[in-house]
């Protein structure tokens, strides 16, 4: 069975970049830092600005093997029976939250039974996601029926997901073979019709795009991850594909099942509308690992891309209250370069490599319980990141001006 990048493969593939010696690092515009220094001459005080120049695209001054080194040896250490208590306890709420609502069953309670059983859903997919990254356990069978049992019910594809999300780590930050949330590039991008760019860069459409995404892929991308032919898959992947297919297939029956018993009304009630904030969730999240930084961040094509280089471009955020129900999620750069790592390590194996990491690492901005000023980066994001230059092996977004509702920003 295939799994994610290890570790040590990775340690191979992100030494590329230091075969070179380090340019001196040049920020784009939008990347600058300020600094006020005070300075004295012939006696005058004066203050002036000091650019401080920092470039998250040039090479870093260390390897992936630096970060690792600096990890505590017990981060890496699975614990299956400490895994399957975070399952337990998610299925715990799961179960009283439909016991509650079905207690109460009255309106006033039922928007909060829809947000809290979607970001339940959502955190049970996190927990299905490591059982797909091999961060769950080291036993894989046991990593394949759970991450089936808890994936199948809430419709995802459990392999066909796997596979895409492993080529997503292997391939962060490169245009040509990223998976998730890639930026197209300009030519293509402006041969879309205009109700496809509305709808990839206009909220809320691009906060549900996720079961299109299953289905369809992004733009300029083929393929579906039910497909066991589809073009995400190699031959001897096919089988595992057409598992997950099946799983996916009976769970589909068994609500139309239950529809037929409770009427589609209370399936929705109890398990559609909190579908659809499961997907807001996972859709919103995944997004904001890679877009929506204060200071733009690179994305990379040939020579100029290793993997080291695209895990830095990776970003953490702080999602407050949510932040151990979704199970650190958001510690996203450590579990980008390795998510061999399981979940519950993630805090301290990001503080161990945080020395190491610099000014690669962006400290995110602190949250109260509830992460209000995502919404910023979210929408700003959105807006302004459009497509990308169709030449150069270091880009960054730009601005379709003409779109409706966009910024008004010139391309840059």
């Amino acid at each position: 069975m295939d799994h994610s990048l290890s570790p040590l493969s990775a340690d191979k593939k992100g030494e590329v970049e230091n075969t070179t010696k380090p340019r001196m690092p040049l920020v784009p515009v939008e990347g600058k830092e300020t600094a006020r220094m005070n300075t004295n001459i012939n006696g005058i005080s004066k203050t002036m600005d000091e650019e401080v120049d920092f470039d998250p695209s040039a090479p870093p001054p260390f390897k992936i093997a630096d970060i690792r080194a600096a990890i505590p040896e017990h981060c890496w250490l699975k614990n299956p029976w400490r895994s399957l208590s975070y399952v337990a306890r998610d299925i715990f709420v799961v179960i009283g939250l439909i016991a509650l609502a079905v207690h109460f069953n009255i309106w006033m309670v039922w928007p909060f039974y829809w947000a809290a059983q979607g970001t339940m859903f959502w955190a049970i997919f996190v927990l299905g996601h490591d059982c797909g990254h091999g961060s769950f356990s080291n036993n894989q069978t046991l990593n394949s029926v759970v991450g089936h049992i808890l994936h199948s019910a809430i419709l995802v594809p459990y392999h066909g997901w796997r596979i895409s999300h492993r080529t997503h780590h292997q391939n962060h930050g490169n245009i040509e073979k990223d998976e998730s949330w890639v930026p197209l590039p300009e030519e293509m991008y402006k041969n879309l019709d205009y109700f496809t760019k509305f709808a990839r860069h206009k909220i809320p459409f691009p906060m549900f795009a996720y079961p299109l995404y299953l289905w369809r892929r992004s733009p300029g991308k083929t393929g579906s991850h039910f497909n066991p032919y589809s073009d995400l898959f190699k031959p001897n992947e096919r089988k595992y594909v057409v598992t997950s297919t099946i799983c996916w297939t009976v769970m589909v029956a068994f609500l139309l099942y239950l529809s037929t018993i409770f009427g589609p009304t209370e399936m929705l009630k109890f398990y559609g509308i909190p579908y659809l904030i499961f997907v807001m969730w996972l859709d919103v999240v995944t997004y904001l690992h890679h877009h929506g930084y204060e200071q733009k961040l690179p994305w990379y094509r040939g020579k100029e891309w290793s993997y080291l280089r695209g895990g830095l471009t990776t970003v953490d955020r702080d999602y407050g209250w949510f932040n151990n129900i979704h199970h650190d999620i958001g510690t996203h750069i450590i579990h980008h370069l390795f998510p061999q790592i399981p979940h519950y390590h993630l805090v301290e194996a990001t503080r161990a490599a945080k020395p190491v990491l610099g000014k690669y690492y962006r400290e995110p901005r602190k949250s109260g319980p509830i992460p209000y000023h995502l919404i910023d980066n979210l929408v700003r994001s959105i807006n302004q990141d459009h497509y990308v230059s169709d030449t150069g092996d270091i880009v960054y977004y730009k601005t379709d001006s003409k779109l409706k509702g966009s910024n008004n920003r010139k391309d840059e």
